[in-house]
């Protein structure tokens, strides 16, 4: 997973860079180390969007077992 998301980020980035030569009517290919920069943090982009939804989920997780286990001792608790 780690390498696809670093190469769809990678392309999103030099994606970007294209698109904007292309809006301002400039060569695709000025200014080459722009093309990389773009890749690069494109790539920690969609890294980091990858790792905070794991994160997320296992948050969410937590806090569904917590509802669940606090709903169970509420209705299903015979304290009476």
């Amino acid at each position: 997973m780690a390498v696809s998301a670093t190469v769809i980020g990678a392309l999103l980035g030099l994606g970007t860079q294209m698109y904007s030569n292309a809006l301002r009517k400039l060569p695709y290919m000025r200014h080459p180390w722009e093309h990389l920069l773009g890749m690069g943090l494109g790539a920690v982009f969609v890294n980091q969007l990858v790792n905070w939804d794991a994160q997320l989920q296992k948050d969410l997780d937590q806090m569904l077992e917590k509802a669940k286990a606090a709903n169970e001792r509420r209705y299903f608790d015979d304290d009476d």
